[in-house]
């Protein structure tokens, strides 16, 4: 069980670092491909969906149905890994859009930034936030997989109360990031 335990914390830990490394990476790499669909209003849904989910899930564990919160948890699991797919797709194929940019041109000028005002500043720490908790959550969702998987259940539930809020407010930000930047595309 000690082995197990110190094997999957390894891969934990390597998983943590490699996925926001390789998504980092990937910001710089620009295919030329147009995707057939436009992405970030699908995978932006994917997280309102995955924010149901979650809720589900603990209103399921709450009521002891067990098997109901491992399918809405695997299900949560699998949905962000979709996200992420799409994320990255969209960003090496596309341009990044500029907050405030309303005409469009790739710029936000000063006449652009006075008129969009203090939203850039709200903006910018939804979206700050969202990303650096999206990076801190991926070791706890992970962990706290593992420990259920084990049959840890202690542990699990302790992680999980920290990773719950955590991911609701990731998935939930993702929403609110792409609401905002949505007349901008």
């Amino acid at each position: 069980m000690k082995d197990n335990i110190k094997k999957y914390s390894i891969w934990i830990k390597i998983i943590s670092v490699v996925i926001p490394i390789v998504v980092a990476v990937l910001f710089t790499v620009k295919i030329e491909y147009n995707l057939p669909i436009f992405l970030p209003p699908i995978y932006s849904s994917i997280n309102g969906i995955t924010a149901i989910l979650l809720i589900l899930a603990f209103l399921a564990i709450k009521n002891k149905n067990i098997n109901l919160h491992e399918k809405l948890m695997k299900i949560c699991i699998g949905l962000s890994l979709i996200f992420l797919v799409m994320y990255i797709a969209y960003h090496i194929t596309s341009t990044s859009t500029i907050f405030g940019d309303i005409n469009k041109d790739g710029v936000r000028d000063n006449i652009e930034k006075a008129e969009i005002g203090n939203k850039l500043y709200l903006y910018a720490f939804i979206l700050i936030s969202h990303i650096l908790l999206s990076i801190a959550l991926i070791p706890m969702v992970l962990t706290s997989y593992v420990r259920a998987i084990q049959k840890r259940f202690d542990p699990h539930k302790k992680i999980g109360k920290i990773t719950l809020p955590i991911w609701l407010y990731v998935t939930i930000t993702g929403v609110i990031v792409y609401i905002m930047i949505s007349p901008y595309y």
